[in-house]
């Protein structure tokens, strides 16, 4: 894309411009994908979205490109493992999280058919909520949508998974549209179908 665009004010470095031009907002239906945003946002807690984007090549080579049933399996010598890698954040609680959440993200597909079908009645109608934001200030960093999926992700074993990470999901997953009005992806989002 060319740089001169006007887009949201936080994608400023070629890999935050890049994710933001292809990728931030558009409705995503891939449970892999899924699973990469759970695992990625829980892992930014308390980091910059920066840092975690230099980093993602080396999340899918060290989580296997974010295959749910494999990293479910992970066991303490995997941990061990994880821990000495420099391409991820290596904090012991965020790398059994991943593993925890893996084997409940394998749960729910087995309950629902798919992570994408649950994952999406949180929001109305399942379709994306299509924001108006004129300034990054008025974009809050949760909703009451992303604090049910909170509670009920909790409630069936999820960790790191507050309602401002769940918030965060939502918007890289394009359940909702977090353009600002002023950015040339608003409304290129949503001409894009919600396709499954």
């Amino acid at each position: 894309m060319s740089d001169d665009h006007n887009r949201c004010q936080w994608a400023k470095s070629p890999l935050a411009i890049a994710y933001h031009d292809a990728e931030w907002g558009v409705p995503q239906h891939d449970d892999r994908v899924l699973f990469e945003y759970i695992v990625l946002d829980g892992a930014q807690a308390g980091l910059s979205w920066e840092i975690i984007l230099r980093k993602r090549e080396n999340y899918r080579a060290a989580f296997d490109h974010f295959d749910p049933v494999k990293v479910a399996r992970y066991d303490l010598r995997r941990v061990q493992k994880l821990l000495r890698d420099e391409g991820i954040v290596r904090n012991r609680l965020k790398i059994q999280s991943a593993i925890k959440n893996a084997a409940a993200f394998v749960a729910v597909q087995k309950e629902f058919g798919s992570f994408d079908k649950y994952i999406w009645q949180f929001v109305p109608g399942g379709t994306p909520i299509v924001n108006r934001w004129k300034s990054m200030s008025q974009i809050p960093a949760r909703s009451t949508e992303s604090d049910a999926m909170s509670k009920d992700l909790r409630k069936r074993g999820f960790t790191f998974v507050g309602s401002t990470i769940c918030y965060a999901m939502m918007q890289a997953a394009g359940m909702v549209n977090d353009h600002l009005v002023g950015c040339f992806r608003y409304k290129q989002v949503i001409r894009r179908p919600n396709n499954r």
